[in-house]
């Protein structure tokens, strides 16, 4: 069907968008106002590039509005022990960095050893983890807002300690494959470690009536282990360390932080393919309408 712009409707217009934009304004306009058109939109184009690419640049290299992270990262040459890996560029502070090694740190008030001693080669991980989360500058694309939840319960005078949180996050399949090898045999009472814990005591300790069992039970996959026991913080994946799609927990720091890369990747390339053809789209009636 072929109409002007004075007298196209939505639903005359939208097939010829779907099949072509160009093609679409030459069908519904007189040649001279087809060309406007074309130009309008050539003209807006670039305005709708540059907005994407800043949308898609603040998802990079920042922190998160949480409970110890520095408002913006930056070097920091002191970071201890396993948080190192971050030292020329962290969201946290060396004092962070120490008390996430501690096993009832100020930060959290958290017991690794709620259902008795965590072996060390299982904690290693959850400091790796520990250290990840307050360090790293590169979680950006799956930084959430915090809403209120009923059913979290906090270490006393705790409540709200943060506003954002990471989901989703995709690990390497080694990393979450190793952490569930190395902590198989540890024991815990809990799935889900974000909420449900008794703090009478001011640290956590298991819910009455919770069995602690061996980790293999309570969490018989590595996916199981990475996806639940922080309320889907991270996401199991089968890519691989070096593959640039998947946020790695363990790397040579001597060989560069590969994070940059995968942050890169799912800020720049997991945007939705016609995101710049919808802000045209949106234009288009704008354009139209100066035609009249």
């Amino acid at each position: 069907m072929c109409c002007c712009a004075s007298t196209c409707t939505v639903g005359d217009f939208v097939p010829a968008v779907t099949a072509s934009l160009s093609a679409a304004v030459l069908t519904c306009c007189r040649p001279g106002r087809a060309m406007a058109a074309v130009l309008a939109l050539l003209v807006a184009w670039p305005a709708a590039a540059a907005a994407v690419r800043v949308t898609q640049d603040s998802l990079l290299n920042v922190c998160m509005d949480a409970k110890h992270h520095k408002t913006e990262p930056g070097p920091e040459g002191q970071l201890y022990g396993q948080c190192v890996l971050w030292k020329d560029n962290a969201c946290c502070t060396a004092n962070t960095s120490l008390e996430a090694h501690r096993d009832q740190s100020y930060l959290y008030n958290f017991n690794w050893d709620h259902c008795g001693a965590m072996p060390e080669k299982c904690k290693r991980h959850f400091i790796q983890d520990t250290c990840l989360y307050e360090c790293s500058p590169n979680l950006g694309p799956w930084i959430d807002q915090v809403g209120a939840d009923p059913t979290l319960t906090h270490p006393p005078g705790c409540q709200g300690w943060r506003k954002e949180r990471i989901r989703d996050v995709p690990l390497c399949q080694e990393d979450c494959e190793q952490w569930w090898e190395d902590c198989q045999d540890a024991v815990t009472c809990k799935v889900n470690w974000h909420k449900g814990w008794n703090w009478t005591t001011g640290t956590n300790q298991c819910p009455k009536g919770a069995m602690c069992q061996k980790f293999k039970f309570v969490f018989p996959t590595a996916a199981a282990l990475c996806e639940q026991v922080w309320s889907g913080s991270y996401r199991y994946t089968s890519h691989h360390r070096g593959s640039g799609h998947c946020i790695q927990m363990w790397f040579d720091p001597t060989q560069g932080n590969p994070n940059v890369a995968v942050a890169q990747y799912y800020a720049h390339g997991d945007a939705p393919p016609n995101s710049l053809l919808s802000i045209l789209l949106s234009l288009l009636p704008l354009t139209l309408l100066a035609l009249l």
